[in-house]
């Protein structure tokens, strides 16, 4: 038995699901985000929520379920309230700037990084060294995050890179006399 699947998602006001053929579709004030449905899943629209449930007894069928029901209430949390994630920038020299839909990166490299914002993506600078990615569809947040990390790694020496905000770094000792 799954815990968490076993609890219905509560829809807030202003967010409006519904279930047409095998796709959910979550409206909300972020916007709208759709999901394809799984057939070892059953969902029910219910009196505000959703509930999910395995369709059959089947072993896949209780593997899906709780990830199912964590999925769907990324959807809804998404189009109400959004997903931000922050990045910090430490290294001398290394900065980033917002431009547009686009994100300009300098890494030490012998030339910028440029990185296109993808669409429903919002990526802000408040300063050189933070970047704070926005949006109500968590998976393209964090894939965005992921990419941008992936340029400069932080390093366990002098902790220079691009790391996430509250993500702990572990330092090593250099070379001894």
């Amino acid at each position: 038995m799954s815990r968490i699947g076993k609890k219905p998602v509560t829809v807030p006001a202003g967010v409006t699901p519904t279930i047409d053929g095998k796709q959910l579709t979550v409206k909300g004030p972020k916007g709208t985000l759709k999901m394809p449905l799984r057939d070892e899943i059953s969902y029910t629209l219910e009196d505000g929520g959703i509930s999910v449930q395995p369709a059959n007894d089947t072993k896949r069928a209780r593997a899906f379920w709780g990830m199912q029901r964590t999925m769907v209430q990324n959807l809804i949390t998404g189009v109400s309230d959004g997903f931000t994630k922050k990045l910090l920038i430490n290294g001398v020299g290394y900065r980033a700037a917002a431009q547009g839909r686009n994100l300009k990166l300098q890494l030490g490299y012998s030339h910028d990084v440029n990185i296109d914002v993808p669409e429903g993506i919002e990526v802000k600078t408040p300063d050189n060294t933070t970047i704070e990615i926005s949006g109500s569809d968590k998976q393209m947040v964090g894939q965005l995050a992921a990419e941008i990390r992936q340029w400069r790694k932080p390093e366990p020496y002098k902790g220079k890179g691009i790391k996430y905000d509250g993500e702990f770094i572990f330092r090593k000792e250099g070379k001894k006399k």
